[in-house]
């Protein structure tokens, strides 16, 4: 069975057990001061393993599942059959360590959901296919336009700081999967710019 149907039966069947069973969920969120005074280090993975609510979840592994397969071939292909398990892990705790980081001490911050790591894939998928047509909102539009647009918007409402979206996780996640994905391979970079110097829609 491929890992990306792993990773979204497990997200899934773990989230849906915490939507009716608080204990579970406040067990797994990430909450600063459990890892900083309790030494919970787990929860910088298991946050990505619950979500607010049906719609959060629903989103998050609806993205992984039409992105996760090719970047999960991708990865396979150059770290071996874990390949993409290491490549998503390492994305929901690198989105999420500048966050722990600014509130390491606040009793009152809590974060959750996959959205760090699917951005990681996301953008990873923006290298190997930066024209590629995807739907965002029923709006077709090519990945590397969604891409500039989503970075944009993540980065205001990061500076706004309104809201109970972690936007900062966004960005750290998309900027861990570009980098993961040129340092796993050096053809990409020049790949991609000569996919961009090619406009197809």
């Amino acid at each position: 069975m491929p890992v990306t149907f792993i990773i979204i039966a497990i997200t899934g069947i773990v989230s849906f057990m915490a939507f009716k069973n608080s204990r579970l969920m406040n067990d797994l969120i990430l909450w600063p001061p459990a890892i900083t005074r309790q030494h919970e280090y787990h929860r910088l993975v298991t946050y990505g393993v619950v979500h607010a609510d049906f719609g959060h979840l629903f989103f998050n592994m609806l993205t992984l599942y039409f992105f996760g397969q090719v970047m999960e071939g991708f990865f396979t292909g150059r770290l071996g059959g874990f390949g993409f398990a290491l490549f998503y892990i390492g994305g929901l705790v690198v989105s999420i360590l500048p966050t722990y980081l600014k509130n390491r001490t606040n009793p009152n911050y809590r974060s959750l959901g996959a959205s760090g790591a699917v951005s990681a894939v996301l953008f990873s998928f923006v290298l190997l296919a930066p024209w590629q047509k995807i739907i965002v909102l029923v709006i077709p539009m090519p990945a590397i336009l969604y891409a500039v647009l989503y970075t944009g918007y993540s980065i205001f409402m990061d500076r706004r700081g309104q809201g109970n979206v972690n936007h900062s996780a966004h960005l750290w996640g998309a900027a861990y999967g570009v980098i993961f994905t040129l340092l796993m391979d050096q053809r990409v970079l020049p790949y991609f710019l000569n996919q961009l110097s090619h406009p197809s829609f």
